[in-house]
């Protein structure tokens, strides 16, 4: 999607929400806290692919660590984590994704509408989807 997105910057707009689900990952809550931190410094998507390829390892220490790797401000992006500066934001992406009929992730909507596709959203199946939504045929 992100490929798709910069091909047609103008049509596409890529919107990520959080809903940790907290009941099945103990340490969803913190990293959404601390990707909403990264995403204060500039740094979201980066630090989203971080989390992704290292999904067993989500503890608070190794989530300062990304947050280095990337070279954000560690004091600033600590004091957020331990504050708890982003968990609001966090609830209210739950609650917006709980009124939307969300129960799991990820969960996708073209305009408005929850993509039902096949399980691992394959990326072809998502552009086909999004092309017919905003009526571009099938490619280029």
């Amino acid at each position: 999607m992100k490929d798709f997105q910069y091909e047609f910057p103008e049509d596409v707009q890529l919107v990520f929400k959080q809903f940790p689900l907290n009941s099945i990952h103990t340490e969803a809550q913190i990293a959404a806290e601390a990707s909403l931190a990264a995403n204060a410094q500039g740094q979201f998507w980066e630090f989203h692919d971080l989390l992704y390829a290292n999904q067993q390892a989500l503890g608070r220490e190794d989530l300062i660590s990304y947050a280095d790797q990337l070279g954000l401000d560690t004091a600033r992006f600590t004091t957020d984590l331990d504050n708890g500066r982003w968990k609001s934001a966090v609830q209210a992406d739950q609650q917006d994704g709980s009124r939307a009929g969300v129960n799991g992730t990820p969960a996708i909507f073209i305009n408005g509408q929850k993509y039902q596709g096949p399980r691992g959203f394959p990326p072809e199946g998502l552009e086909g989807v999004a092309r017919a939504y905003l009526g571009m045929g099938s490619g280029n």
